[in-house]
């Protein structure tokens, strides 16, 4: 697998944090040290943030996500909100399946994969998140549970559209514990997917596909994370709300 086929994406999850005024000052702080990255940069910003984050990331490298999205273009779904609503916004990029969304808030693999479906058919860009849980890495069965949501997340998903997914590793052990998968841990798991997108899909689209790291990821582990030849790029959470912290690891991503 070669990794200079693909490009870093670091990517920002803000989660329930910062007001639209937050928003504002951290993007304009962060602005001036990312320009130069030679990695995708994104932050995914809660909705009432989006149009704060797309107007302050105007004509900068810095892309914009949503943090979930409704598999329904519209209807009785009080609280939720559409992919179209998203992308008429200039939203480019939702983040599917966060462990935070299947754990607190009943979201499935059958409600990721038909999330993720309507972020595609959006002509959007997916972070599919997906990783299993310290009991299920205890009873040895992590390959199992990636392996299955990986499969039903990505049914009906055709090899020319894996350029608009991103998957994303996040053991949930490893995600605001402050526990972190080791590097040869994050790279073993990223390494199975890849080749479970070999088997998939192809070889060449396996070579081509991104598969980021998302358990704690820091300014300190950075560096020797992304070192790994499986790991490309991260979803970061905690330190993605510290502007140095996250231009730190952006930087990481560049080398």
């Amino acid at each position: 697998m070669n990794k200079e086929l693909r490009k870093a994406v670091i990517a920002g999850n803000w989660k329930m944090n910062k007001t639209p005024l937050e928003t504002a000052e951290l993007i304009n702080e962060l602005k001036p040290l990312v320009k130069d990255a030679d990695c995708d940069v994104v932050v995914c910003v809660p909705y009432v943030d989006l149009q704060t984050a797309l107007y302050c990331a105007e004509n900068t490298n810095i892309k914009v996500a949503a943090q979930n999205c409704h598999w329904e273009t519209s209807g009785a779904y009080t609280g939720e909100i559409s992919t179209t609503m998203l992308k008429e916004m200039g939203v480019e990029y939702v983040v599917t399946g966060h462990s935070e969304r299947r754990t607190y808030f009943g979201d499935t693999d059958i409600t990721v994969q038909k999330r993720t479906r309507a972020a595609l058919d959006a002509g959007m860009t997916v972070i599919l998140c997906i990783g299993e849980y310290l009991e299920q890495r205890e009873q040895n069965i992590t390959f199992e549970v990636v392996s299955m949501q990986t499969k039903i997340a990505l049914e009906g998903v055709k090899e020319e559209e894996l350029d608009r997914v991103i998957i994303a590793y996040e053991p949930v052990w490893a995600i605001g514990t402050g526990k972190t998968a080791t590097a040869e841990q994050a790279n073993e798991v990223n390494k199975f997917i890849r080749e479970l997108i070999a088997e998939l899909y192809s070889p060449e689209a396996a070579d081509k596909f991104v598969v980021q790291y998302g358990g704690s990821m820091n300014a300190q582990n950075a560096e020797e994370l992304l070192a790994q030849p499986d790991v490309d790029g991260g979803l970061i959470g905690g330190a993605s709300l510290k502007v140095a912290d996250f231009a730190t690891i952006v930087k990481a991503a560049s080398k």
